[in-house]
């Protein structure tokens, strides 16, 4: 181990951790966030725990790589942000993102994230910033689980059986 942390120790040194555009980047457009940000199912039972990252405020350990210790910081990050007005994403309440796209009907979902906890979470975050608009449509960009797994947190099946909600 001592091996691996003077390597790391030296990359402190080699690697340009003064700019830290990254970090202002990832906070862009931040509007709220989950407090705490523990996301439960029905029973009880924790389905998402982003406070469990809450360890890496501050710098890496000396036996960990300095830009995997950053890289982690930035990916942890949650809340809503609005990318550019109109479109909302909520991130860091699963393993993927989830989109808000406002329109003169309602909001489009896409990517409605893991579970139908999760999306129900962030959904309920954007609403509490946004307002409760109703959702017009959803769209998965692929078919990932992480993607469409959380769809019955943004839309029931009646709405869609009904023609309420798209899903494209």
């Amino acid at each position: 181990t001592a091996v691996i942390e003077a390597a790391n120790r030296a990359h402190l040194t080699n690697l340009p951790f003064e700019d830290t555009r990254d970090f202002e980047d990832a906070d862009r457009g931040f509007i709220g966030a989950l407090d705490p940000c523990v996301v439960k199912a029905a029973d009880g039972r924790v389905v998402w725990d982003n406070d469990a990252y809450s360890f890496l405020e501050g710098d890496a350990p000396a036996s960990v790589h300095p830009s995997l210790w950053r890289q982690s910081q930035l990916c942890a990050k949650q809340g809503l942000y609005e990318v550019v007005e109109g479109i909302y994403q909520v991130r860091g309440l699963d393993i993927s993102n989830i989109s808000f796209i406002e329109g003169e009907t309602g909001v489009i979902v896409i990517d409605p994230l893991i579970s139908t906890e999760v999306a129900a979470a962030a959904f309920g975050l954007y609403r509490a910033h946004r307002g409760d608009r109703p959702v017009v449509a959803v769209i998965y960009t692929h078919s990932h689980g992480d993607h469409f797994g959380g769809v019955l947190g943004v839309t029931s099946q009646a709405d869609v059986d009904a023609g309420k909600v798209a899903v494209l």
